[in-house]
């Protein structure tokens, strides 16, 4: 069964590859490389975790409680608090800057984030690697 289209793609699979030591998030969708794109991650003194998971939920409009109602659009959520999202310090993309979570161009996250709705968090996944 295929799903409906995100900017004219039809997906049933999407993978979220995110290199650490790169700063950079490869979009795969069903198996095939469709974006890299600039991310921050954890900064000195934090962590972002590395690993596999299914995304837990996703926000249109979250703000982060622990860091001063910080906004996170487009949060794909994965690993308890942790998140891929959208962030308007765009000039620190591509150099670690976060507290953990995955910071990406709002663009980018609301194009992920529209993804993973589409085929559902059961058909998603995110990888964190060094």
């Amino acid at each position: 069964m295929l799903i409906s289209t995100v900017a004219g793609l039809t997906a049933q699979r999407v993978t979220a590859t995110i290199d650490l030591s790169e700063q950079r998030l490869y979009l795969y969708v069903d198996g095939r490389l469709r974006n890299k794109w600039a991310v921050s991650t954890a900064r000195k003194g934090y962590r972002t975790p590395t690993g596999s998971w299914r995304p837990t939920r996703l926000e249109r409009d979250w703000h982060s409680r622990k860091y001063n109602w910080a906004p996170m659009p487009y949060s794909v959520f994965f690993y308890g608090g942790y998140a891929i999202h959208g962030t308007t310090d765009l000039k620190r993309l591509g150099r670690p800057a976060s507290h953990g979570c995955i910071r990406l161009h709002p663009k980018h996250a609301a194009h992920l984030f529209n993804l993973v709705r589409q085929v559902g968090r059961s058909n998603a996944r995110v990888v964190i690697r060094k």
